[in-house]
């Protein structure tokens, strides 16, 4: 380079530097975005490849989730075979005495029904009856009932308890001074399959 005059040196230099250029800019404008373009297309591609891996596991346990709805629905149609039906008076009656038949409780005392609504989800398939029961019983024997009365049916539930001293109490007087007159509400499940 020393050689050649300065002028020509000056025009090599220029087309050197000139050449540079279009080499960074032909690598920013089309093999950079080439890379961006390369790396999303992969991204979607991972992506893509997940779907799918989650639609074959999802496609596999469908036979797994085919034996569970169907145990499933076993067991709330027995569930439901226990539900109030019919004449709920006397199915709150025997039931409530079937499961005291063992037990140191006396309820002598049932209202009827009133229908409402459960109001727990939109779209609930089920209403409710409320009972008001009243009796007495010590107090152990009162508490033992009430844990195994709703352990044993999932689809009612007690509220409302009143406990008071039997011997004052007017409608369950025993004159046991231990024992205690209670006043509750039982709110059952109504089958909505069999009319």
């Amino acid at each position: 380079m020393k050689n050649l005059p300065k002028e020509k040196r000056d025009r090599l230099i220029l087309i050197v530097l000139g050449t540079l250029v279009v080499l960074i800019a032909i690598w920013y404008g089309l093999v950079s975005t080439q890379k961006k373009s390369l790396a999303a297309i992969q991204k979607r591609a991972f992506e893509q490849r997940d779907k799918v891996g989650s639609a074959q596991r999802l496609i596999n346990s469908t036979g797994d989730l085919e034996k569970n709805l169907e145990m499933t629905t076993k067991k709330l149609r027995s569930i439901e075979q226990g539900m109030a039906s019919g004449d709920m008076y006397s199915w709150i009656i025997q039931t409530v005495n079937r499961f005291r038949a063992d037990r140191n409780v006396d309820i002598p005392q049932f209202s009827r029904e009133v229908t409402v609504d459960v109001g727990v989800l939109p779209k609930f398939p089920y209403k409710a009856a409320l009972f008001s029961v009243r009796g007495n019983a010590y107090f152990h024997d009162l508490g033992k009932f009430i844990a195994d009365f709703e352990n044993e049916f999932p689809y009612l539930r007690l509220q409302n308890l009143e406990l008071e001293p039997a011997a004052s109490s007017s409608a369950t007087s025993t004159g046991d001074a231990e024992k205690l007159a209670f006043k509750m509400e039982i709110v059952t499940l109504v089958n909505p399959h069999v009319p």
